[in-house]
């Protein structure tokens, strides 16, 4: 099972509509699953009306997914993003800032670090770098 990861903490994951790679992508897609090496300015041409995208993580070490998804909130891309894999607690406020609405991680992870230490971060809009500087 997974675990999403959002601002309240852990939960089931909601979503029954399943998932479709972008090769397999029909005008008609629900949700996408897309790879870290995605661009993402190709990505929004090819959304048409998907209400979810889950962007892959697959090392902790690799931020292009919060790269494609502060493109896509740019470009104006409103429906549902979640991250997918290797991001971690310390990365969870960082998700959140580039547009991300929830994380996506196995039982292994949640177990490893618990829900407590998602919560920490939680409150990802007042502990930013940015927020410390306007006092």
């Amino acid at each position: 099972m997974n675990v999403i990861v959002s601002d309240e903490g852990f939960a089931p994951d909601d979503w029954t509509d399943g998932f479709v790679t972008l090769e397999d992508a029909a005008n008609d897609v629900v949700a996408l699953d897309v790879t870290s090496d995605t661009d993402p300015d190709e990505l929004i041409d090819r959304l048409g009306n998907a209400q979810m995208v889950r962007v892959d993580f697959p090392s902790s070490a690799d931020g292009r997914g919060f790269t494609i998804a502060r493109v896509l909130r740019l470009k104006g891309y409103t429906g549902r993003l979640r991250a997918k894999g290797h991001v971690l607690a310390d990365q969870y406020a960082m998700a959140r800032r580039s547009g991300f609405d929830e994380v996506e991680i196995d039982d292994e992870l949640a177990t490893r670090q618990p829900e407590d230490q998602w919560l920490a971060r939680a409150n990802w809009n007042d502990h930013s770098y940015q927020a410390r500087l306007r006092g």
